[in-house]
């Protein structure tokens, strides 16, 4: 396993065993599967876990607080997030205090390393885009994140409960580009990092997603980058492994990647391997987070991440392999 910094943070491995797989997001499994793949995960050297209550009702958590039950590794780096949405400032920290507090009982512990802010930061006043009526419940306005959202963050740093915080950065690109070039900026944002720069069913608009930006700009001010959606929620693999609406954007992106399933098949590979050495393989990010279920599809990228650099020669191909 291969290391490397988190901006200014800690030394973080490539691969993050994220959440979403083993609270059963990304399809079925069960406890013993996902304890054996945290187990599994950190025997082959993965250090990073992020988590969150949202995947699987606090499931993924559970799981984090029963695999480590009698201590974690001093090495060993934990996320958790919060999906605060459009709360009144006046209750901003206590909710995201209280949140923390249930991820500590979960997960048995009284500190967490990273704690993120699920969901978007948007324009103050904007309520349009595919997904306008859900957005008092998924995203914090400008003004809010800015007078209340990062104070309530840095009083639980210096408090002592979190090391550091974070940013998803899915929203809109001018609300991406404002949150990593302010003057007050996160420790760690998550970017969305695969071969179609797809955030699929996440994306707020139309607009072309242009999250490579992003990562460039947040590595030019030190802030740590976690790649996120490395298969495109599963757009990327031979078969999306859950129910999705006809005309979902998954699906849509499944069907635009015909050419790449193709490509991985001429090259003797598995699209979600190859997609995952795509992701490890693009500038600027520092740790890769897994979507994985079990130990079948985590030892796919653990082989992933052990293999050689991709050539520039696959890179324009695999580029090439996706319609527009």
């Amino acid at each position: 396993m291969r290391y490397q910094k988190l901006g200014n943070c800690f030394e973080v491995s490539r691969l993050t065993l994220g959440g979403g797989g083993i609270g059963q997001v990304w399809g079925a499994t069960d406890r013993s599967e996902a304890l054996a793949t945290v187990r599994l995960a950190a025997d082959s050297g993965i250090n990073f876990f992020d988590m969150a209550p949202m995947y699987g009702k606090g499931e993924a958590e559970s799981v984090m607080g029963q695999a480590f039950a009698e201590g974690m590794r001093k090495d060993v780096h934990l996320t958790t997030k919060y999906l605060l949405g459009d709360c009144p400032e006046e209750d901003i920290f206590a909710t995201l205090s209280a949140s923390l507090d249930e991820s500590f009982a979960r997960m048995g512990r009284d500190y967490v390393d990273v704690f993120i802010l699920h969901g978007f930061v948007i324009a103050d006043g904007w309520s349009d885009g595919r997904q306008a009526k859900i957005l008092p419940r998924i995203a914090v306005p400008m003004s809010k994140y800015q007078n209340a959202v990062i104070p309530a963050f840095e009083r639980l740093k210096s408090s002592g409960r979190i090391g550091a915080w974070g940013v998803t950065t899915a929203s809109t690109q001018s609300e991406n580009l404002a949150v990593v070039s302010a003057h007050q900026r996160p420790d760690v944002v998550q970017c969305i990092t695969n071969l179609l720069d797809s955030s699929a069913s996440m994306a707020l608009t139309e607009e072309v997603p242009m999250p490579r930006q992003v990562i460039s700009k947040a590595e030019d001010a030190g802030i740590g980058v976690m790649g996120i959606r490395a298969v495109a929620a599963g757009s990327l693999t031979d078969a999306i492994d859950r129910d999705v609406h006809p005309k979902s954007a998954e699906l849509k992106d499944f069907q635009r990647s015909a050419g790449f399933r193709e490509l991985a098949k001429s090259n003797g590979l598995s699209p979600a391997y190859l997609a995952h050495l795509y992701a490890l393989s693009m500038p600027g990010v520092d740790t890769v987070v897994l979507g994985v279920k079990n130990r079948e599809e985590l030892t796919e990228c653990l082989e992933a991440e052990a293999a050689a650099p991709m050539s520039a020669e696959l890179v324009a191909a695999m580029d090439a392999s996706v319609a527009n």
